[in-house]
């Protein structure tokens, strides 16, 4: 099957509006290849099977497959952009974006994932910046209609890691990540946050908080809770265990950034 394996029997929200126009020209062959597989056909890793379900275990299911295609969808469609923000394609941040999709669903659907980007620059280069751009901010428009906050938010911690994937970090990446994240209807301060997950500094920890040194322990308090709340793993579950396992990890560090914080203040 083409991309059906990966995508499965149900596209959801993605398969229309401004995404499905990006997409427009798989949409097709997703299509063709799902209907072929009649009523036996797999949802993806996991999922169930019309043969092995109630009819309200199916539809639930196929809902539940729906949206988590329509996250991977729309995280390709997003890292078209953030990839050739700096009007480079690094070979380092494709290769992540495959790596995402090997390990959860296989080889042939990275080899998939890698002709849909290659697509989406092409279509990029053909519409020209300006035109792809607004395409983008409709796209996040829609995401934005579609997912929850916390979802929203694992997505952009994922271009976040694109991103930072060659060990560096352009001006012209970071404008973008922070143009998606206001298209999408979060705060442009989440990706300054996200950007510092990783560092070592009392100055990092503060910056993952959003919170200035200067802020008092109550303040600091009220940030992190705020942000335990909404990237809580558990938000994002029903989008499959691989997005709940990236969540935890970005969990365990925000909370490595607040034990700093804590200690440094003797709290």
């Amino acid at each position: 099957m083409a991309f059906g394996k990966w995508i499965g029997g149900y596209l959801g929200w993605s398969a229309a509006g401004p995404i499905g126009a990006l997409i427009g020209f798989l949409i097709g062959a997703v299509i063709d290849a799902v209907s072929g597989d009649g009523a036996t056909l797999s949802l993806g890793s996991g999922g169930f099977t019309s043969s092995d379900a109630s009819d309200d275990d199916w539809q639930q299911s196929r809902q539940q497959q729906g949206n988590r295609n329509s996250f991977l969808l729309s995280m390709l469609v997003l890292s078209s952009y953030i990839i050739k923000a700096d009007g480079r394609i690094m070979h380092s941040e494709m290769e992540l974006v495959r790596q995402m999709l090997r390990q959860n669903f296989g080889d042939v659907a990275a080899e998939q994932g890698d002709q849909i980007l290659k697509r989406l620059f092409e279509e990029q280069k053909q519409m020209g910046l300006s035109a792809y751009r607004q395409s983008i901010a409709d796209s996040c428009r829609q995401i934005a209609a579609q997912m929850d906050y916390s979802q929203r938010l694992q997505l952009l911690s994922f271009l976040v890691m694109i991103a930072q994937a060659d060990g560096n970090v352009a001006d012209a990446e970071v404008v973008a990540l922070r143009e998606v994240a206001q298209w999408m209807s979060l705060q442009v301060s989440e990706v300054d946050s996200m950007l510092h997950l990783k560092g070592d500094s009392l100055d990092d920890a503060y910056k993952v908080l959003g919170v200035s040194p200067d802020a008092t322990d109550d303040e600091q308090k009220k940030a992190y809770r705020k942000l335990a709340l909404e990237h809580h793993p558990d938000r994002v579950a029903k989008l499959g265990d691989d997005v709940r396992l990236a969540a935890e990890k970005k969990f365990q560090e925000i909370n490595a950034a607040k034990e700093k914080i804590w200690k440094a203040r003797g709290l």
